[in-house]
């Protein structure tokens, strides 16, 4: 997705199952992914600078937001399900 600097942009990642940590990266071309943030409850919030983590109530889907989009924002954003005991 393409954005202009300034706006805000969300991101959603939805599964048919129920985890317990959704997981949260960014990898930079040519880089490789990093860990920006790991979410354990359901209806959590957490926030990282203009980037607010949701984890979903239903425990099925996890959201990205990020408020007033910078260059240093340009990346691609991964998301990943665990079921950890």
């Amino acid at each position: 997705m393409f954005i202009q600097e300034g706006e805000d942009v969300s991101m959603n990642c939805t599964s048919s199952s129920i985890f317990n940590t959704w997981l949260w990266y960014k990898q930079d071309p040519g880089e490789g992914p990093v860990l920006l943030v790991t979410v354990v409850t359901g209806g959590e919030v957490k926030k990282l600078k203009r980037l607010t983590f949701q984890f979903g109530d239903a425990r099925k889907d996890s959201s990205l937001h990020i408020t007033a989009a910078q260059p240093g924002d340009t990346g691609l954003y991964l998301c990943a399900g665990a079921q950890c005991s």
